[in-house]
């Protein structure tokens, strides 16, 4: 699906995902946590967190500016890794928006950038304040994304 990425380990039941960020600020371990939300309608909703482990706290933050030089293989990674849980959850819906509304603007300028190979696999919507959940339209600002395997 994408060229560049990071090799990255799960964990059963493929909720955690673990690699390591490399670039000018040294090996950083990032993490991605699919949590469940709710069932509704016999959908299942996940919820989508990422960010760098804390070793000191154990603990994930998705607060952390690590500026590595390498975002876009970072999101790419974590792209990926929704595509192999939604490969074991079935079905599901993954709700995903940052933990800033800087950091909510850079996924959806990912999500713009690779558009093409997204729709492929993935339906993307987007939430606005107005409209509720509409279909993701590049140009359009939303507040959180939720997306569904084809």
């Amino acid at each position: 699906m994408f060229s560049e990425r990071y090799e990255y380990n799960s964990s059963k039941p493929y909720r955690q995902y673990d690699f390591y960020s490399e670039g000018p600020n040294g090996k950083i371990r990032k993490v991605v946590l699919y949590r469940f939300l709710r069932r509704m309608d016999r959908i299942d909703y996940y919820n989508l967190g990422f960010g760098d482990y804390d070793e000191g706290k154990k603990q994930v933050s998705d607060l952390s500016v690590s500026d590595n030089k390498d975002r876009d293989k970072i999101l790419v990674t974590v792209a990926m890794t929704a595509v192999e849980f939604t490969s074991y959850y079935k079905g599901c819906k993954i709700v995903f928006e940052g933990s800033t509304p800087a950091r909510t603007r850079l996924y959806q300028m990912g999500i713009a950038k690779h558009y093409g190979r997204i729709n492929e696999l993935f339906d993307i919507q987007g939430l606005t304040d107005q409209d509720g959940w509409k279909p993701f339209r590049i140009g359009d600002n939303y507040i959180a994304f939720l997306a569904s395997r084809k």
